[in-house]
């Protein structure tokens, strides 16, 4: 199964909106892992995921302002 969540052209500032609000819903599933586990290599796990997905959204930032004022996006889900 397929699920096609972005496709198409965006502006700069509605694709770093886009981009960074899917990012927060990942983050905010980890960070609420986080709250109810007890295992400390869980909750290291998860803070590092984090890191990376803040780091990610830092780079995008980075990427479409120095780039072109049309981006192309595409996104989906594969279930397997």
């Amino acid at each position: 199964m397929n699920i096609q969540l972005l496709e198409g052209e965006f502006n700069t500032n509605e694709a770093l909106e886009l981009i960074t609000k899917m990012i927060a819903v990942k983050i905010k599933f980890h960070e609420g892992k986080i709250c109810n586990s007890h295992q400390e290599e869980d909750i290291k796990s998860r803070e590092n995921k984090i890191k990376k997905l803040q780091n990610s959204i830092h780079d995008i930032r980075l990427y479409l302002n120095k780039n072109a004022t049309s981006i192309h996006l595409e996104s989906s889900i594969q279930i397997k």
